[in-house]
C-alpha cells in the first residue's frame, strides 16, 4: 500500500567538533532504523556544526568533515536507511553547503544549498557559494569518484522519490522543491539551521505545511539544536513532517539531548492528488532543468508498527476549536449558497418538510440562518410536518416543538388517508409493507412540499445529505427530489456535530434541548409502522450499516481513490475498538453495491452547494456511469 517512515533528527552537537557530532549522528541513525524508518534527515552543516564561522575556513576541518562523511558511508553499509546529512564542500576552489545523500556504504549523490543568506543574522556568503545554478555536475572525492552533483538530483526506490533542498531554499518565493516536485519528487528533505526568535516557530511550521500542500508531497524539516553556538542566536532543533498540507508530527524544541521522531508518509495518497490536479503536471512546463534520477533499492520495507493516526471520522476535524470554525463557516457556505438562489429567483418564502430527524432539522437551521442574511421574515418559511404510518410521537413533538420556537409558519397534513387511497388506486395491499409501501409515502410528502411550494410562491428545500446520496437511501423523485438541496455535501457524521454546534452556541436553551433531544433520536425514514411500544421499528443503520463507516468508505473511496484492499486495512486500523474485521467487511460490501447500483439517483441531482472536499454532483466533483459494475472493487 506504499507507506513508508521517514525520520527527522537534531543530534547533539559541539562547535566544530565532528569527531563527537559524528558519534551522535550515528546514534540517531541506529535509532530511526530500530524505528524502521527508511529515510532520515539531518540538519545543516550537522556533521561540523552550523555555527563555526570562520573556521568553515580553516582547512582541517574541511579534512574532518570529508573523513567523517566517509566514516558515515562505511557506517551506512549493512544499514537499510537513505541518509540526508549536512557538510560542506569544496567544488572548483568554492565551497558549498551541501546535503551528502548516502546509501549503503556510498554517497548516491550531493545537493548544495541554492540560495545562501546574507541578511539580517545571516552571514553566510563569507564562507559558502549559491548552488542554484549547479546542475548535472560530477564531484571525486579522495573515497568515491563521479559523484552526482546538483540541484536537480531526484533519488528513486520503486515509488518513493526524494529530493532535497537546505533551510533557506525553503523561504525563497519559488523553493527549489517546487521544482523537484514538479519533476517526480514526493518526499522532500530540508537540512535546515533555522535560529529562534518569538514567533518563528509558527511561521516555520506553516511553511512546511503550505509547501507540501503546494507540492503534493511529504516534507521533513530538520533543523539544529540548542548546543549550537550562542554568541548572537539560539537554535532549538526543530523537527516537522508534513503531508500534503497536514502536520503530521513536530517534536518539542528546545531539547538538550539527541532528537529522533518518525511518521508513516503515505504515497498512494500523494500520487492521486496529483494525478486528479492537471494543473500539478500543466505546471511542469516551468521546470527550468530535466532531473537527474538516481536509482537505489531497499531490501524491505515492511512496516512493522503502523502507528499512524487514521481519523475514525475524516470529514469532522478532531480538534474541538477547529470543529466549531468549521461548523460556523459550513453554516455560512450552505446559506450564503441559499440566498443567492432565493436573491435570483425573486422569491421570498421558502418550504421544508420537517420530520424531527437530523438532516430536516439541519436544513431549517440553514434557512433560518439565510433569511436573516436577506433579512426576511421567519414567518416566510413554511414548514410541513407530515405524520404517517411510522412517524412517533417522539420526533412528531421535536418537530412541533422546534418549529413553533423558531417562528415559523408550521403546517400539518397527514398523509395516512392519502397513501392509503393511493395503495388502492394501483393495487397494492397496504399490508404488504415493502418498497412500494415505503416509496409511496416518500413520494407523496414530496409531492404535497412541491405543490405547496408552488402555491406559496416560494422554494422548496431539500434536506437529503451526502452519505444518503452515496448509499442511494432516498426514493427516486420522492425525498430524492427538491428545487434546492443545502445538505447534499454534508456527510452524516458531519451532520450531527453541525446540529450540535448550533444547539451549543446558536439558540436558547429551550430550542438547545430540542436540538440535543433530536441528536439522540436514532436515524429513521420512519416509514414503516411503530413497534408495540410506540417507537421507532426502522432503525437505517440495522439496515445500511453504521454510517460513520460509510462515511469512512466514502471519503477514501472518493477523496483518495483507495483500493478496497487499502480502505479496509484503514478502516480496520481506525476502528478496531469497534467493529471487528468481519463486520467492516460486510458494510464495505453493502457501502460498494449499493454506490455502484444508486449512481442513477446522484445523475438527476438537484442543485446544491459544495461545502467540502467531497462532493457527488454530476455537475461538479462525480460523473459516472449510471450502469457501472461494481465487480472489480469487491
Amino acid at each position: 500500500m506504499n507507506f513508508i517512515r521517514v525520520a527527522a533528527a537534531s543530534p547533539v552537537t559541539n562547535v566544530a567538533d565532528v569527531n563527537f557530532n559524528l558519534k551522535n549522528i550515528k546514534e540517531c541513525i541506529d535509532k530511526a532504523v530500530h524505528e524502521n524508518s527508511k529515510l532520515i534527515v539531518f540538519p545543516e552543516l550537522a556533521v561540523t556544526s552550523y555555527t563555526c564561522g570562520d573556521l568553515f575556513l580553516q582547512q582541517s576541518l574541511y579534512i574532518k568533515a570529508l573523513e567523517a562523511v566517509h566514516e558515515l558511508c562505511k557506517f551506512s553499509f549493512t544499514k537499510d536507511i537513505l541518509i540526508a546529512v549536512g557538510a560542506p564542500l569544496v567544488y572548483k576552489d568554492s565551497m558549498y553547503n551541501c546535503a551528502y545523500i548516502i546509501f549503503k556504504g556510498k554517497i548516491l549523490g550531493i545537493v548544495p544549498k541554492s540560495f545562501i543568506p546574507n541578511y539580517s543574522e545571516f552571514y553566510e556568503k563569507r564562507w559558502f557559494t549559491p548552488g542554484l545554478n549547479i546542475i548535472d555536475k560530477t564531484v571525486n572525492l579522495n573515497f568515491q569518484k563521479c559523484i552526482p552533483f546538483g540541484t536537480n538530483l531526484i533519488f528513486s526506490c520503486g515509488r518513493f522519490r526524494f529530493g532535497f533542498e537546505i533551510c533557506e531554499d525553503l523561504w525563497v518565493t519559488i523553493p527549489p522543491s517546487s521544482y523537484l516536485s514538479l519533476s517526480g519528487a514526493n518526499i522532500i528533505g530540508n537540512l535546515s539551521a533555522s535560529n529562534e526568535i518569538v514567533s518563528k516557530a509558527d511561521y516555520r511550521r506553516s511553511l512546511v505545511e503550505a509547501q507540501s500542500a503546494r507540492c503534493m508531497s511529504s516534507y521533513i524539516y530538520a533543523s539544529s539544536g540548542v548546543l549550537e553556538s550562542s554568541t548572537d542566536l539560539v537554535f532549538s532543533g526543530h523537527l516537522l513532517i508534513g503531508e500534503n498540507g497536514m502536520l503530521l508530527k513536530q517534536n518539542e524544541r528546545f531539547k538538550r539531548e539527541n532528537e529522533v521522531i518518525t511518521a508513516l508518509i503515505d504515497i498512494d495518497k500523494l500520487s492521486n492528488e496529483r494525478i486528479k490536479n492537471v494543473s500539478f503536471s500543466d505546471s511542469r512546463k516551468i521546470v527550468p532543468y530535466e532531473a537527474q534520477e538516481i536509482y537505489f533499492e531497499f531490501s524491505s520495507n515492511k512496516i512493522e508498527n503502523f502507528d499512524r493516526f487514521v481519523h475514525k471520522h475524516p470529514f469532522v476535524p478532531a480538534d474541538e476549536s477547529l470543529r466549531e470554525k468549521r461548523c460556523k463557516e459550513i453554516f455560512t457556505i450552505q446559506a450564503s449558497a441559499l440566498a443567492k438562489r432565493l436573491s435570483h429567483t425573486g422569491l421570498k418564502k421558502a418550504v421544508i418538510g420537517i420530520s424531527g430527524g437530523l438532516d430536516s432539522t439541519l436544513a431549517l437551521l440553514v434557512i433560518l440562518k439565510t433569511f436573516d442574511i436577506l433579512d426576511l421574515p421567519r414567518e416566510n418559511i413554511v414548514t410541513i410536518t407530515m405524520p404517517g404510518f411510522g412517524t412517533t410521537d417522539r420526533t412528531y413533538t421535536n418537530a412541533v416543538n422546534l418549529c413553533k420556537n423558531l417562528g415559523t409558519d408550521l403546517r400539518e397534513i397527514n398523509i395516512v388517508d392519502a397513501c392509503l387511497q393511493h395503495f388502492k388506486d394501483i393495487g397494492h395491499d397496504a399490508s404488504l409493507h415493502d418498497v412500494t409501501y415505503e416509496n409511496v409515502q416518500a413520494r407523496e410528502r414530496t409531492q404535497i412540499l412541491m405543490d405547496l411550494a408552488n402555491k406559496e410562491g416560494g422554494i422548496l428545500v431539500g434536506t437529503g445529505d451526502l452519505s444518503e446520496l452515496a448509499l442511494g437511501w432516498a426514493t427516486y423523485n420522492g425525498d430524492h427530489m427538491s428545487m434546492y438541496s443545502v445538505n447534499c455535501s454534508i456527510p452524516k457524521t458531519l451532520v450531527r456535530y453541525l446540529v450540535r454546534y448550533a444547539a451549543t452556541k446558536e439558540v436558547d436553551e429551550e430550542i438547545s434541548a430540542i436540538l440535543l433531544d433530536i441528536l439522540d433520536t436514532p436515524v429513521s425514514p420512519e416509514l414503516l409502522p411503530k413497534d408495540k411500544n410506540g417507537e421507532i421499528s426502522q432503525k437505517t443503520e440495522d439496515i445500511v450499516g453504521p454510517y460513520e463507516l460509510h462515511d469512512f468508505f466514502l471519503y477514501y473511496f472518493i477523496r483518495q481513490g483507495a483500493s478496497p484492499e487499502k480502505i479496509l486495512f484503514l478502516a480496520k486500523h481506525a476502528f478496531k475498538e469497534d467493529y471487528d474485521s468481519e463486520t467492516i467487511e460486510k458494510w464495505f460490501d453493502k457501502f460498494t453495491r449499493r454506490f455502484f447500483t444508486q449512481q442513477f439517483k446522484r445523475s438527476a441531482l438537484p442543485d446544491g452547494p459544495k461545502v467540502g472536499t467531497v462532493s457527488l454532483s454530476p455537475r461538479g466533483d462525480w460523473r459516472m456511469p449510471s450502469d457501472a459494475s461494481y465487480n472489480s472493487f469487491i
